[in-house]
């Protein structure tokens, strides 16, 4: 306490600790004071603060300040090591990387609490033990033990914890105690900043803390009004100065909240804020402060601007929740939306939880509209496809020139746009138009419960759709036309190769949907936001539909923990010729399954052979066939024993190539074939090549894909050609939507009971009235109308 000295731990092979000297006056044991930093932060060299989320990823150098209540223990005494050691490990870890952290760590006090009443409790039971001789204790009371004591007892405890979790990861730490009068003294805060840049030029972690065991008690946040001045008299303001005096890329505030909200947390219409900007202090209130510690959510957010001011990155962020502790570090660098980022540039248009809260509001005006209406959007849609086909082929003109050495040719051909394309997907809208007339409140299901109390099962939208979606525009006005025919609103998440086709064709249908007012029910997501961080709006989004590549629908499966996702993740389509196959069919659907369009998920992967077509005519054909079509064949493992000279083995029976290439597989019957696609197939579509009417019925029955054809193309599996008018995708779950879903894939049911006065009393043993629970007619139901039998 009373020698200023650095306290350098290095774990290496042998370990060591040494004290580095510093001059006398580079700190005292002095009592706090309102004497405030500079009045205006320093500027940073390297520029300004970050604008966006993504932008932390770059970040260098990093303080990472940990709350009281992240660092103890629920009751107080003691440290949750199992939190502590997780923090350490990510700021090792980063520190590995190349990084240079900084940690700005509270919790001497606890654990010098639990270490002081441990002495005293052994101390008490000693002398109870001699005055009564016995073993037998009698209750004890522990005295109120004074905070800066338990600073004394514990700051040497926790450096030596930190120094023994940091071993382990072979990362050197130094420990640094300051009070307000080294930064205040222009020599001592020259000495502090030199010893922490030689610190982290040698990758040592400087530990800092302020030396608790000589301030007074703390008092009011009179000193922190006004970004512009600031003093240190908690570790929020600790961390704060340090950040901008070492011109720190990124302070990580670590708490007990998840973030800033705009209301106390805990009230029912607190909101999580995702970004602050400075000039929105009016639009919160404060809560109280943290179980422990002597700051508080207005303290930090002070802090935080005073930081962003001089130049650093500002998150505010939950240190303590179980699920997230373990990542939350290193979330937060890699730009995921983990709690409140504090930045200075405030965007142009409504953030993606204000566009979201925009779709909802509109969809559900689009919900009540009469089935014309919608369809009249939809109508209305489908003519700006053709009559401004122009401006829609420029701006897709403009992404295949920016895209055209970055795509794959599959790619690409999903990129581009033509005449012919505008003109089916205009025809496929007005399919849509015609089927959305009876789609939102269908009766499906009438029931007399009783005699007065009638029961309706009737469908409804699902409610805010976000569809993530690769190289592909034209899925844009098929799934906007999809959204207002069952209406859903609509957020939509396009790649940015496509980014000038999909803000005019979004344009379009927003200038649709304003011949009814609805506009805002479809929103384009055109802010720096990653698809990982939309799926986390489990509370805005009712369901995500991603289309694209595979690796795209697993990213989205994954993240998407709270929000179910229509799709599948993969389309491994077989073909599976039998002994009694056409000859002239087999090569037609052969070829058209895998050649008409190699990328798309319904293309043929696997094509399996009945044994005893080898070495016949239609086997060789096959293979000329595919051979012409320049299609690269891959062996299966059972294929490949009957060949002397065989094409490369394939290396996994559960491949999707999406390319001209496919794997050929020998089987022994049309079993062996069910049996194949159940272990290796993906449940997308499949296909049987026979003539034999009952081999196919037992495939057909036997198969459990979302598609089964007979003597029929896999390419058959889309909702156009299904007569949807569009699809959204393909599903492959068990569950709601199966295969192609259009239209009655959107939509939800939901039960009407009306009565008169009825009660669950009534029907009971003593009750006057019985069930009847007879089906009546169903009849269509219009919005606000009630149906008729």
């Amino acid at each position: 306490v009373t020698t200023s000295s650095v306290t350098l731990g290095c774990h290496k092979k042998h370990q060591h600790t040494t004290k580095i000297p510093l001059p006398s006056h580079f700190s005292h044991s002095i009592q706090w004071s309102n004497v405030p930093f500079f009045t205006v932060p320093l500027a940073r060299a390297h520029g300004k603060s970050f604008a966006h989320r993504s932008d932390l990823r770059q970040a260098k150098r990093i303080v990472v300040k940990l709350g009281s209540a992240v660092v103890t223990r629920g009751d107080e005494c003691g440290l949750a090591l199992g939190r502590l050691a997780s923090i350490v490990e990510q700021v090792a870890m980063l520190q590995n990387q190349g990084r240079e952290m900084m940690i700005v760590t509270s919790g001497a006090v606890a654990f010098g609490k639990q270490r002081l009443r441990h002495e005293i409790l052994l101390s008490q039971s000693v002398r109870q033990a001699l005055h009564s001789g016995q073993n037998q204790l009698k209750d004890m009371s522990l005295p109120v033990l004074e905070a800066r004591a338990c600073a004394a007892a514990g700051q040497s405890g926790l450096m030596a914890l930190y120094e023994a979790m940091f071993t382990q990861y072979s990362t050197c730490t130094a420990q640094i105690l300051v009070t307000n009068l080294d930064f205040h003294n222009d020599q001592k805060r020259r000495n502090l900043k030199s010893t922490l840049h030689e610190l982290l030029r040698m990758n040592i972690v400087p530990i800092i803390n302020t030396n608790d065991a000589v301030v007074p008690p703390p008092e009011p946040n009179s000193d922190l009004q006004g970004v512009n001045v600031i003093s240190i008299k908690d570790n929020d303001s600790l961390a704060a100065r340090l950040a901008v005096e070492m011109r720190a890329d990124l302070l990580i505030a670590l708490s007990d909240v998840e973030g800033l909200y705009d209301s106390p947390p805990g009230s029912d219409d607190a909101k999580l804020l995702d970004t602050f900007y400075p000039g929105d202090q009016h639009s919160i209130t404060y809560g109280t402060k943290s179980r422990v510690g002597i700051g508080g959510m207005e303290a930090k957010v002070k802090a935080a601007l005073w930081a962003l001011q001089g130049g650093t990155s500002v998150v505010i962020a939950n240190g303590t929740h179980p699920k997230v502790t373990g990542h939350v570090i290193t979330d937060i660098v890699e730009g995921k939306k983990v709690g409140t980022f504090f930045s200075e540039v405030k965007p142009a248009g409504p953030t993606v939880e204000q566009q979201t809260e925009m779709a909802r509001s509109a969809g559900r005006t689009l919900a009540s509209l009469e089935p014309e209406q919608r369809s009249d959007i939809i109508c209305a849609l489908a003519d700006l496809l053709t009559e401004r086909k122009d401006q829609i082929l420029s701006a897709n003109k403009k992404d295949m020139e920016h895209a055209v050495s970055r795509l794959s040719p599959a790619m690409l051909k999903r990129l581009s746009l033509s005449s012919s394309k505008l003109n089916s997907l205009s025809i496929g809208l007005r399919q849509i138009a015609v089927s959305s007339q009876d789609s939102v409140g269908r009766v499906l299901r009438r029931t007399r419960v009783a005699n007065n109390l009638e029961l309706e099962q009737i469908t409804v939208p699902i409610g805010v759709l976000l569809v993530i979606f690769e190289s592909r525009p034209d899925c844009l006005p098929q799934v906007s036309a999809l959204a207002i025919a069952s209406g859903n609103a609509l957020l939509l998440k396009g790649g940015k190769e496509a980014a000038n086709t999909n803000r005019i064709l979004h344009e379009l249908a927003q200038e649709a949907l304003s011949i009814h007012g609805v506009k805002d029910a479809i929103q384009l997501v055109s802010t720096r936001e990653e698809e990982e961080d939309l799926c986390r709006l489990e509370k805005m989004i009712d369901l995500i539909i991603p289309r694209g590549s595979s690796q795209l629908v697993r990213d989205i499966q994954r993240a998407a923990k709270g929000i179910p996702v229509l799709g599948h993740s993969e389309g491994i389509c077989h073909v599976y010729v039998d002994h009694e196959a056409s000859v002239d069919k087999a090569i037609k659907i052969i070829r058209d399954s895998k050649c008409d369009y190699p990328a798309a998920c319904n293309a043929m992967e696997t094509l399996l052979v009945h044994r005893e077509l080898l070495r016949t005519p239609l086997f060789d054909q096959i293979i000329d066939m595919l051979r012409t079509e320049h299609v690269k064949i891959h062996a299966g493992p059972k294929f490949a024993s009957y060949l002397t000279f065989s094409p490369s083995e394939v290396k996994s029976l559960r491949t999707e190539y999406g390319d001209l290439e496919c794997c050929i597989e020998v089987v022994d019957s049309m079993q062996e074939a069910v049996d194949h696609i159940h272990k290796y197939g993906s449940s997308h579509t499949d296909v049987i090549v026979t003539e034999n009417e009952d081999t196919a019925e037992q495939f057909l029955q036997q198969l459990d894909s979302a598609c089964v054809f007979w003597n029929a193309s896999s390419r058959f599996a889309d909702g156009y050609r299904f007569g949807l008018g569009a699809e959204v995708g393909i599903s492959t779950a068990r569950i709601h939507a199966r295969g192609p879903v259009g239209l009655e894939g959107l939509l939800t049911t939901k039960w009407v009971l009306r009565g008169e006065g009825h009660t669950a009393a009534d029907f009971s043993e003593q009750g006057s009235m019985t069930y009847l629970h007879e089906n009546l007619p169903v009849a269509r139901v219009l919005p606000g109308r009630r149906t008729t039998s």
